[in-house]
């Protein structure tokens, strides 16, 4: 790989780039937006977090790869995120171009955009409500669903895509050979994208994987829940993610180019990596559950890249749901089961 300009952007060779696109106070730092030339224009996977820096960022990383933001053809997501389909509107406005998403992380968006914020907030307070959390942390959510005005939640203004991507078939991209791979788990409706072609550097392996947030060098990507407030369907989001993983490691792609990071190539040993790691979690959570805990007592046992009591208000909401998550698994697979008569719910290991 060369550098086109400076460290903003990345040359992958074979008419692929990346432009780190910076993500405004996160501990992350950027999110890595792909340029894939067709024979009928450029297209981006991803498109960044939707800041003024940012679409700075973005467009003068497309002029250092001779691309003018006008002449974007299409935008691929991988997944509903702020800082991957943020910028996704502006784009469109910009040039014209298409957008494709997941069926079901589109319906993700339009819930977002079409549900009263009020609606969401009473939603969240009562799922928190039911998995054990005290009455302070639940009090600024029921004031803000009983407030007169409440602020827009994240990706209330989301663009909805132009066009369903569908999994297992090739995308239309003129010239270009990449096929989606629906990967659920960090989100309902992830797909990783896997390019279907000969690695310019020729590197052993199948093509290249841009990976979104499914597979990345060094980090465990958050499964939490993503539900309709509608719908009492009882889903299994770390259950998804662990077979969409191993669905991945049987690409053997040659190199994966995630969304997050940096490029690498081995996939099947960061995937064996990772499966590791969760089946460590899921027996560690069983040794917690040795006395039965709310999905919130839980989640204060659990480790984390901090103590709890340093855990911002709005990441104990995210802990809280990926505890969640890793409940349902393992009631899933018969290692705990909910204690009848308790309330809020609490679970024990068997």
């Amino acid at each position: 790989m060369t550098e086109v300009t400076g460290p903003q952007v990345t040359d992958h060779g074979g008419g692929v780039w990346s432009i780190k696109v910076p993500i405004p106070d996160n501990p992350l730092g950027h999110t890595l937006v792909h340029l894939v030339d067709t024979d009928a224009g450029p297209v981006l996977v991803d498109t960044g977090w939707d800041d003024p820096d940012s679409w700075a960022t973005l467009t003068a990383g497309l002029t250092a790869c001779g691309v003018a933001v006008e002449e974007v053809h299409g935008i691929v997501i991988t997944h509903h995120h702020p800082d991957h389909h943020g910028l996704s509107a502006k784009v469109r406005e910009a040039s014209g171009a298409w957008i494709a998403m997941h069926e079901a992380d589109a319906a993700v968006v339009r819930r977002m955009r079409e549900y009263p914020v009020q609606r969401w907030y009473g939603y969240m307070a009562d799922k928190l409500l039911a998995g054990g959390a005290p009455a302070e942390h639940v009090a600024p959510l029921l004031a803000a669903r009983d407030a007169g005005r409440t602020p827009s939640l994240p990706g209330a203004r989301a663009a909805l895509p132009d066009r369903a991507i569908t999994p297992g078939e090739l995308l239309t991209l003129p010239g270009r050979r990449l096929r989606a791979i629906w990967t659920p788990g960090h989100t309902p409706g992830h797909v990783c994208l896997h390019l279907e072609e000969d690695h310019p550097a020729q590197l052993p392996g199948h093509g290249r994987l841009f990976s979104g947030d499914h597979l990345l060098p060094g980090i465990t990507p958050h499964i939490g829940l993503y539900e309709d407030p509608d719908d009492e369907t009882v889903t299994d989001p770390l259950g998804d993610y662990l077979d969409s993983l191993e669905r991945v490691g049987r690409l053997g792609a040659a190199e994966v180019l995630p969304a997050h990071q940096h490029a690498f190539t081995d996939a099947q040993s960061r995937v064996r990596e990772l499966l590791a790691h969760h089946e460590d979690r899921l027996r560690d959570l069983a040794t917690l559950l040795a006395t039965p805990l709310t999905p919130w007592q839980l989640a204060e046992r659990m480790e984390w890249n901090r103590p709890w009591e340093q855990i911002p208000y709005g990441s104990r909401n995210i802990a809280v749901s990926e505890a969640e998550a890793h409940l349902r698994r393992l009631v899933k697979l018969g290692r705990a089961e909910a204690v009848v008569g308790s309330d809020p719910v609490t679970y024990v290991a068997v």
